[in-house]
């Protein structure tokens, strides 16, 4: 199927050249008709092929790769399983070919079907509860952080603008860790003409920064932990060092909404104030050193379980890259709310994520890192560690709820071949099928149809009900 979906990519490029087969033919050196097998995925498109492409056509060999294809038929398998389309009979084979022949014609399918889901996220909420019970009314996708987080990811999560902007700030400001936050308190003064106040919080009307440009006033809360402050006063040193630099990132991301362009540049501040809290060369020397403790980590840069995570996720230059990370953010209701793949892991878009995944498992153990060895329907296997975090600058919960209100979980996670760079590996049988925890993406893309923990019927069999036969899940075929 990958050298179907290269064989319609080598199509898409042709007809965007505005050349017929024997034309391309002639200038790759081969003939039309072994064209037209690799075209349609009949024949594998070798390494000559490819060097000649990236020489005749000056093309980046990046994107005739398949991993945007696969994201896009993990995207449409998630849309088509809408209940809206319950009558159409759309099968999976039906969205493969699709990507394999049609890959715009799918992504603009996706677009008109986030399009919906945002319309109807903005008119009255329906009536009817049967539609409530179907999912008509579930958090809609067309949101502007759903924007945000596509841009993130055909980024790859790596800026490596804003990793230059990062290090000039540290040569130029001669900063150090171990007084991080009285040199960026300085930056702000010297450089800016800003001051910086910790302000208690019943002065900051619930909010944990505030900027007031005409007095050139930088306000914290005082709810927020000196790792959190130091990362505040970056971020705020980015949008008024590099605001330019930042607006012409957030451009490339082609937005459709206003609010989805301010909060992409606030993601792009908050990525320069990762930069500089936790600077590359050293951040990525002590996760090698310490094989990935998130814990010395934390201590080390002074920052929180969750910074530490999401600053591994962008450990990707080329020739110092880290290992390739996952990661996922979602709330006890299973809201995911922050989502990045690198490991190839597929990451639900437009619902709630397998409750398999030991991200869900995490809110049991507050605290306490949870390890699992999981693998999805196509083979693919991940090592992933999750834990919960706590709102950053939310006061603790009192009283008999206080364990779950305000908690977030984090998972943070690699391809299997990775797992044994991580010190949460050490001690486990990874090649033991009783540590392996079958896994999917959402139960209704998930192919699997032994699973107890069915939430509902999959895309991929017919849902049959037997009055006089019960399972451990409605949805499930037990065997």
């Amino acid at each position: 199927m990958k050298q179907a979906r290269l064989g319609g990519k080598l199509r898409h490029l042709r007809h965007d050249r505005r050349l017929n087969q024997a034309q391309m033919a002639q200038r790759l050196g081969i003939s039309a008709s072994y064209l037209n097998l690799l075209e349609h995925g009949q024949r594998p498109v070798t390494v000559p092929v490819l060097l000649k492409l990236a020489q005749h056509f000056s093309l980046d060999l990046r994107a005739l790769t398949p991993d945007d294809d696969e994201r896009l038929l993990s995207d449409l398998m998630e849309a088509f399983a809408d209940p809206l389309f319950e009558g159409d009979d759309i099968k999976a084979i039906d969205l493969k070919e699709l990507v394999a022949t049609s890959p715009n014609l799918g992504r603009a399918l996706l677009t008109l079907y986030q399009a919906y889901r945002g319309s109807r996220a903005n008119s009255r909420p329906p009536d009817d509860a049967a539609l409530i019970e179907v999912g008509v009314a579930d958090t809609p996708a067309g949101m502007p952080s759903e924007e945000v987080n596509d841009f993130i990811q055909k980024k790859e999560n790596y800026l490596p603008e804003l990793e230059s902007a990062a290090a000039e700030l540290w040569s130029a400001q001669n900063l150090a860790l171990d007084n991080l936050y009285q040199r960026l308190v300085a930056v702000l003064s010297e450089r800016f003409s800003v001051a910086v106040r910790v302000v208690p919080a019943v002065e900051m009307g619930g909010l944990l920064r505030i900027y007031d440009p005409p007095a050139r006033r930088l306000s914290l809360s005082e709810m927020l932990p000196q790792s959190s402050r130091s990362f505040q006063l970056a971020h705020q040193i980015a949008l008024l060092g590099w605001r330019g630099e930042i607006n012409r990132i957030a451009s490339d991301g082609k937005f459709t909404t206003v609010e989805a362009e301010m909060l992409a540049r606030v993601a792009l501040a908050n990525y320069f104030a990762g930069a500089v809290v936790m600077p590359y060369d050293p951040f990525l020397e002590a996760a090698r050193a310490t094989r990935y403790d998130l814990d010395v980590l934390e201590h080390r840069f002074a920052s929180s379980f969750e910074q530490v995570c999401h600053r591994l996720t962008t450990l990707r230059r080329p020739g110092a890259e880290g290992v390739p990370f996952h990661l996922v953010r979602v709330d006890a209701a299973g809201n995911i709310s922050k989502r990045f793949s690198a490991s190839g892991i597929r990451i639900a878009r437009f619902g709630a994520a397998c409750p398999r995944w030991n991200v869900y498992d995490a809110f049991a153990t507050p605290g306490m890192l949870r390890v699992q060895v999981s693998r999805m329907p196509d083979g693919a296997t991940f090592f992933c560690v999750a834990r919960t975090v706590h709102r950053v600058g939310r006061p603790l919960a009192r009283g008999p709820l206080a364990q779950r209100v305000g908690q977030l979980a984090i998972v943070l996670g690699c391809a299997l071949s990775y797992a044994r760079e991580l010190i949460y590996a050490d001690g486990l049988s990874l090649d033991d099928p009783q540590t392996v925890t079958p896994i999917g993406v959402s139960c209704r893309t998930c192919e699997r149809d032994d699973c107890s923990d069915r939430a509902m019927p999959s895309l991929y069999q017919k849902f049959e009900v037997d009055e006089n036969r019960r399972g451990l899940s409605a949805y499930s075929r037990p065997r």
